[in-house]
């Protein structure tokens, strides 16, 4: 079993228990920073995935949606220190 397989497994376990006889405190600490690790981990399952993937533009180029993502997040940070 992987990290990320008994990770679920143990949120399971905390929720059944939430559910049949409450948790303590530390549990609840416990549950919340496991489903954070897991939308993390989600999440950057998902960006790897997607920056795999290339658009064919209306004038038939190419672009990598990585690759527009990083000019996106470039543009803005240069958007927002024009104005702090």
């Amino acid at each position: 079993m992987n990290d990320m397989e008994a990770k679920i497994k143990r949120i399971n376990e905390l929720y059944h228990k939430s559910k049949s006889e409450g948790l303590t405190e530390a549990e609840k600490d416990e549950q919340t920073r496991l489903r954070q690790e897991y939308i993390a981990s989600v999440r950057g399952n998902l960006r790897m995935q997607l920056d795999q993937i290339d658009i064919v533009d209306a004038d038939g180029t190419i672009s990598n949606l990585k690759e527009k993502r990083e000019a996106a997040a470039k543009k803005n940070q240069s958007t927002e220190k024009k104005y702090v």
